[in-house]
């Protein structure tokens, strides 16, 4: 009996260093430690991407923010929530590498294993041209999120007239061929982000920064684990 308890707490210890959170630095939180309800469909930690594969430095399915970042998201995620709704996440924190991941790429013209589903309009050789890629990213910062709007009930994505992660001129916050309900979609999604302290992207309507950040010039390359 009493090896076989010996055991079980041997067992457990193991279990729990396995699930264990890696340590963030200082000024970093798990999305979900701070937000519990919040949707995450963390895309470069699997194919689902403008590349078609996992990024470099997205070791596990787990956003992570600066800890005022998702302070604030939290508060906006409260005010959605009284409405029925909810916000999906699909990107946090972004280490340089993956950033370094994205750069090789566009440097394969060959390459356009997903160019129908995300970039159809837009030859391959101009994403750094059009600001789609650059060699920084405000993510790496730790305060830069990529976020939709979600029916808390049923997770359904809400109608933005654009699918995450478009390259193309219809996710521009001044997109004008919008139908009424889509218009009104993206308009909640920055009104109340806004409110909350983000300041909204020209090219993605899915992209925000928190005012004053808190690692401004700062771009971190910590894996997500």
């Amino acid at each position: 009996m009493q090896q076989k308890n010996i055991f079980s707490i041997s067992a457990l210890f193991v279990m729990a260093i396995f699930f264990a959170q890696a340590p963030l630095p200082q000024g970093f939180s798990y999305a979900k430690d701070k937000i519990p309800d919040l949707e995450i469909d963390l895309r470069y930690a699997k194919k689902n991407n403008f590349i078609g594969q996992k990024i470099d430095g997205y070791n596990n399915e787990k956003a992570i923010l600066s800890t005022k970042t998702a302070e604030a998201l939290f508060a906006a995620q409260q005010e959605f929530g009284r409405m029925g709704l909810g916000l999906k996440l699909f990107d946090g924190y972004r280490p340089q590498r993956a950033v370094d991941h994205f750069v090789r790429w566009a440097k394969i013209p060959s390459d356009t294993l997903m160019k129908i589903q995300f970039y159809p309009n837009i030859p391959k050789s101009e994403l750094f041209k059009k600001k789609y890629i650059s060699t920084r990213s405000g993510h790496s910062r730790g305060s830069s999120i990529d976020v939709t709007l979600i029916n808390f009930n049923t997770c359904k994505e809400l109608d933005m007239g654009s699918p995450y992660d478009f390259f193309g001129k219809i996710s521009n916050l001044d997109y004008q061929d919008l139908n009424a309900k889509q218009d009104s979609n993206r308009e909640l999604l920055q009104r109340i982000m806004i409110k909350y302290g983000f300041r909204p992207y020209a090219q993605e309507w899915w992209h925000f920064t928190l005012n004053n950040e808190p690692f401004p010039k700062t771009y971190f390359d910590f894996v997500v684990e």
